[in-house]
């Protein structure tokens, strides 16, 4: 049985809705993200990232976007899946983040899911899906 993080920031709640159900599905940690960093990831065989777009469809820039910078790197040959909420635009800071997961050498394991507002049916079952591909 592989060892799984989902590490997320939430600001209203939806991006810790999603991480709910992935952490239900797995029996996985769940890990805010100021509380994780380059130092834990060789902890987990997964690990799933949340985070919902802000702004000008950006990651969360004080707590998400540092911790991101730095554990990305050292992603290599993980399972790794991305997930958040946006209540506006059109998913671009989710483009943006799998590129630069993919310019980090981080390969996804399974298609990214966003879900506008918080997940409902559709959103959890993309959820489930998700976890059973990091899982």
């Amino acid at each position: 049985m592989s060892k799984v993080a989902v590490v997320f920031y939430s600001g209203s709640g939806n991006t810790e809705a999603m991480a709910d159900v992935i952490v239900n599905a797995l029996g996985a940690d769940k890990i805010e993200a100021e509380a994780f960093g380059a130092a834990k990831v060789a902890d987990y065989d997964a690990i799933a990232f949340g985070c919902p777009a802000m702004g000008d469809e950006v990651l969360e820039e004080t707590i998400f976007q540092p911790m991101w910078d730095d554990v990305k790197t050292g992603l290599a040959g993980k399972k790794v899946a991305l997930f958040g909420s946006y209540g506006w635009g059109d998913g671009q800071w989710m483009r943006d983040w799998e590129a630069d997961a993919a310019n980090s050498g981080v390969t996804l394991a399974c298609e990214s899911v966003i879900c506008n507002e918080a997940p409902d049916d559709e959103d959890n079952a993309a959820l489930e899906a998700l976890a059973k591909a990091i899982g």
